[in-house]
This record gives C-alpha cells, structure tokens and sequence, in this order.
C-alpha cells in the first residue's frame, strides 16, 4: 500500500545549516527508498512563519496518511504542538543522530523531540516518533510502522511503602526551608520548565521568588572591578585557556557570576533557575554557562532555561550527595553501544571533571561568546533525577547509571552514560511519557532515598533506569 506522508522539516538556524541540509537530503532519500510519498516542500523551514506555509501547502494537496514532523536540529516545541493541534491525521517525530566526535553539537536533534514529545503529552495529544540514522539498515519498514498506532501499553509509576530513611527526611525538610531564586522567564516553547509557585509549594515548601533579567544585568555591570578579578584569579587556578577567550566578554562574564551571587544572598535563595538564554548573550554580552557551573560548585545550584522543578531536584540530589551536582539534557542514544550522552553548553562543576582530562575556558558553539566550562565527566557511579510534571501529572523520575570513561562526546560538558537498563528501553520509556528533557546528576547512588523522599511528599515513582 502506498503511504503518503506530509512531511515538515524543522531546523534552528544557530545550528549546523550545511549539514542540517545533508541530513535533511538523506531523510527524504530514506521516505523515498521506503515507497512513501512525500506531500509538501522539501525546503528547511526555520521558523514558524516557514512552517505555517509549509503546513498549508500539505493541506492543499489533499489526504494524508500522517504528519511527519521531521526534527532535523532542536527546536522548541511551540511549532509541533501547533502543527500537530491543527492536524486531523496521526502525528510523528522523527529525530536525526549525529556522530560523537568531540565537536560542538550540531544538530541536537533528539533533544528535540523530546521537548515535543513533553509538551504533546501536557496537551493531551497523541503522537509517534523515531530516532534514527537515515541512512540506517531495515529503515523502510520503521518509517512505514510510524502510520500504524503505538501499541505499547502505558508505564505506570509505582507507589513506594513507607521505609525509614533518616536522608529522606533530611531532604524534605530542607526543601520546606528553601527558597529558588527564578531570574526571567523559561523561553517560549519550553513546556518542560513551567511551574506554578503555589502548587510546587504545596507539594514540596519551596518557595519561589522572581528576579528580572534586566535587574541581574544591572548588578552585574554595577559589580567593583575587584570581584570579577578575584573571580578571574580564581578560575585561573583550574581553567585552561582564559587567555584565549574574548576578554571584555570573559569579564562580563565574571560580573554575571557576581550578580548570581548577589541575588542568591538577598533573596536567601538555595538554588537559581536563570533565562540563560537569548538575552544574556544578546542584551548582555556574554555566556551564563560558566557562573552557572560556578554556583553550582558553591553549593548552589543553577538550573538553566529558568527550569525551576529542575532546580527544586537539584537541590535533592545536593542534600543526598553532599556535594555538587549538574543538570544536563540527554542529546543522544546509541543502541549498538548501550549508551547514552548527558550534556549542556558548559554548566557542570569542576569537581565532576575527569582527573585525565584538562579542564579548560572555552565559548558557546552557537553564540560564540564566553564563559563555559569544557570537560568529560569523570568516570562513575551516578544517579539521575527528574521531579516531573510529564502528562500534567506530578511524579519523581529516576534512574541509575555508570558513567564510563570515554572521549569528549561533544563540545562542552558531557559524559558518556550506561544505565541501569538498556538504553533503547529507556528513550522507548522518555519518549512515551512524554518526559521532560532535563534531568539532575549526582555522583552515588541515591535512588533507594530518592523513593523514601517520594514518599514523604506523597508523589509516585517512576524509575527508567
């Protein structure tokens, strides 16, 4: 039978467009190979405007079997959740792969669907996906299932009987005690950072303040020059290459961390959520990435993307580690390998870097601009976390895993990760949830205390991993 699908291919512009562009080739090479007809322009479309005609395009040509949305780079997801609100036909999100060479991330695709996936699920809309090399053996017959219906059953979270765990305790009360500082707004699109203060302190006693960016901006520039140069000095001690970044960024740089500081003691805030980007970048001059991973070392931790429930895990997994932790995106899944790659820009603290590896100032891939942190993870046990607000129910996601010592996956922060369970069961899982795309990291193995956590704030668990 033949299939016709319409299919939509979606890229960001600050990322790779020339290979964006042979991905997209191939993708459509692949549909081709797979007998499928192929309903709408084949052109990249990098905005919503561009998105809009090309959807209106398919319609004007008739019935379709499916809407593919076809993630080429990472996206926000305000685009697929309005595509896929007009849609009449099944909708599919297929993601592209890249090569882990030690290169900035080019496309971030899986990061991608998984932010659509997220905000499909909170709207209550259907959806099908893949993530999968275009040029991959025994393709055809994966594209061709994307018209048929899921079948696997839905995952249910597991209640937790009550144990004693002096930890667990622990944790909820310094979450009744702890306040998080959000500094702008999560960016459009970013169904995964929203929060409403007043359920998220009914649920857990943190309370929520919220600073503007033009207001940190301020402090920052106020800053006496003697901070960021002590801040500078500092850093000196354990970066490689601060010489080598653009210094008037390098020193707005060191201002933004005074500013987060700053704001932290005011507001006695126990963790940051901060609008990390475009604005600091564009209305500021320079990179959060760097003072963020440096808040994070301080013991307090910084969640990007103003993501406050990512904020609220962090400061879980801190208290239960007693010691720093990261939160990252997972951007790539290998199934041959079993395993799977944690990562952002350059928010990890040092103290997770590799002892092999030198850890080193470097700039933002897209944006061009200073401070990140540039390192592998060091090798160990982890645990992962995620207080989840997946299909508008509240729930603890965790998982454990081993990081493996292994070459830079990829610019930035990021360690190569297996998980307690094969990695292609736990993206089937994610990607079925509708799972948000951030997830907290803290060296040990905390899942045991994480559920007894649970239980005390009365939420089910669901562990992946």
């Amino acid at each position: 039978m033949m299939l016709s699908y319409g299919v939509i291919p979606l890229v960001r512009t600050t990322f790779d467009m020339e290979f964006a562009e042979q991905m997209k080739d191939q993708a459509f090479a692949a549909l081709d190979a797979a007998g499928i007809r192929t309903v709408g322009s084949r052109d990249l479309a990098r905005n919503k405007d561009e998105a809009e005609v090309a959807l209106e395009a398919i319609r004007a040509v008739g019935e379709i079997d499916l809407l593919l949305i076809l993630q080429i780079t990472f996206t926000d997801a305000s685009m697929t959740t309005q595509m896929a609100r007009d849609s009449d036909v099944p909708v599919a999100l297929w993601g592209i792969p890249e090569p882990r060479i030690g290169g900035r991330l080019r496309l971030n695709a899986y990061c991608g669907i998984n932010l659509a996936a997220h905000a499909l699920g909170k709207a209550g809309l259907s959806y099908r996906w893949l993530f999968a090399d275009p040029r991959e053996a025994g393709l055809s017959g994966k594209l061709r299932s994307l018209a048929v219906p899921n079948q696997s059953p839905p995952i249910v979270a597991d209640a937790v009987q009550h144990q004693s765990d002096a930890r667990a305790d622990q944790v909820v009360n310094k979450l009744r005690r702890s306040r998080v500082s959000v500094i702008g707004e999560h960016p459009d699109g970013f169904d995964t950072c929203e929060y409403d203060a007043v359920t998220l302190h009914e649920l857990t006693g943190v309370a929520v303040d919220s600073v503007s960016l033009d207001t940190a901006f301020a402090k920052a520039k106020a800053a006496p020059p003697e901070r960021p140069a002590t801040h500078r000095a500092q850093a000196a001690k354990s970066l490689a290459g601060l010489d080598d970044v653009n210094q008037e960024e390098l020193d707005r740089s060191f201002r933004l961390l005074c500013a987060l500081q700053d704001i932290a003691k005011e507001n006695r805030a126990d963790s940051l959520a901060v609008r990390c980007w475009p604005e600091t970048f564009v209305n500021y001059g320079c990179a959060a990435c760097g003072p963020m991973a440096m808040m994070n070392q301080a013991g307090v931790p910084s969640a990007c993307e103003a993501d406050v429930y990512g904020s609220v895990t962090t400061l879980m997994l801190q208290e239960l580690a007693g010691e720093p932790v990261w939160m990252a995106d997972l951007v790539d899944v290998d199934e041959a390998d079993d395993t799977v790659v944690l990562w952002h820009c350059g928010l990890a603290p040092l103290s997770m870097c590799d002892p092999e590896a030198q850890a080193e100032a470097t700039i933002h891939t897209n944006r061009k601009m200073p401070l990140l942190h540039q390192f592998p993870l060091k090798p160990g046990r982890v645990t992962l976390a995620r207080l989840s607000q997946a299909r508008n129910e509240t729930k603890l996601v965790i998982a454990g895993a081993t990081v493996q010592r292994r070459p830079m996956a990829f610019t930035g922060t990021s360690g190569v990760v297996r998980l307690d369970r094969p990695a292609a069961e736990v993206c089937d899982t994610i990607m079925a949830e509708g799972l948000e795309h951030h997830f907290a990291l803290a060296y040990g193995d905390h899942l045991e205390a994480l559920k007894q956590v649970a239980n005390r704030l009365n939420i089910p668990v669901l562990q992946i991993a």
